[in-house]
């Protein structure tokens, strides 16, 4: 550890051209330093390395049996360091054989990865996707270490100092079954609060949402009678009985077994966003599959 104190970079490249070039000369040439330059640093190269490492002989320099061993280990550090300090290649999709990982909602899968997922399958064949459970209180903490590149989440709850995108606004519709007697028309207010309604409470067991508050301010209050913790069983429930829902536009758009209107109340809508860290914003790869995700929706 003490030599590795007091080596430099200049003088591992020094080392690593005269043991190629065996000449002082030579070497100070490829280097574009002056020969007594390089005479210097191979004089705190022996200090360092306690040996010659390289002796005058008939034809240049010859290297000791040290400076021989040294030989591969150094070039193969140098090119190492190189790699690792060069600029980032251009990514590649069609190359690529990443494991990307996102965590989403079940509404998150059906309106931001579903969409992408074609096309992300055929510009990026050799690639892998695995799409995890969204815990919000968990999104920081796995993206700061790795274990998921992208998360989607509304841009209110969004945990703070993650890098951010906007991917779209969202608002409410009203869905039930094809030919729900009340839903023929858009319903009036006061028809609207006593039908049934199904809830999706992310928390689990939740019956007041933000339809329940837009409702209070007018003094009025509507009917949950089931609450689910994922969109995804809603529509079997709307498709199969009376009771409604308030929906996301996105999640029903092509839900030919719903019947959609308009509610006869003003909920305001969420935006949803794309979540990553810092750590890997200026990744080529990365990049890519932010801006391909954020094309797709």
């Amino acid at each position: 550890m003490n030599n590795l104190r007091r080596l430099d970079l200049n003088l591992l490249v020094t080392l690593d051209v005269l043991l190629s070039e065996h000449n002082v000369t030579r070497a100070a040439q490829r280097l574009n330093f002056s020969q007594p330059s390089i005479s210097v640093h191979l004089a705190k190269l022996r200090d360092i390395f306690g040996d010659p490492l390289l002796l005058p002989g008939p034809r240049g320099m010859r290297p000791t049996a040290r400076a021989d061993e040294l030989r591969e280990p150094l070039r193969q550090a140098l090119d190492a360091l190189a790699h690792a300090v060069s600029p980032a290649s251009p990514f590649d999709p069609a190359k690529a054989s990443h494991t990307w990982r996102v965590a989403a909602t079940d509404y998150g899968e059906s309106t931001i990865v579903l969409p992408a997922l074609g096309g992300l399958r055929s510009a990026a064949p050799g690639t892998r996707l695995a799409v995890l459970e969204l815990v919000p209180p968990r999104i920081a903490r796995q993206a700061e270490q790795g274990e998921i590149d992208l998360a989607f989440h509304t841009s209110e709850g969004a945990p703070p100092g993650l890098r951010r995108r906007a991917l779209f606004t969202e608002r409410y519709v009203l869905a039930g079954r094809v030919g729900h007697p009340r839903l023929k028309k858009r319903p009036t207010l006061s028809q609207f609060c006593k039908l049934d309604h199904v809830i999706v409470s992310p928390d689990g067991g939740g019956f007041h949402g933000v339809t329940d508050e837009a409702l209070a301010e007018a003094g009025l209050a509507r009917r949950v009678v089931l609450s689910v913790p994922h969109f995804l069983f809603v529509g079997s429930v709307l498709a199969s009985t009376d009771m409604v829902a308030m929906l996301p536009a996105r999640l029903v758009r092509d839900a030919s077994e719903l019947q959609v209107v308009e509610p006869p109340v003003e909920v305001p809508g969420y935006e949803m966003a794309m979540l990553w860290h810092e750590r890997c914003h200026r990744d080529p790869a990365h990049q890519w599959l932010r801006e391909y995700i954020a094309n797709s929706v």
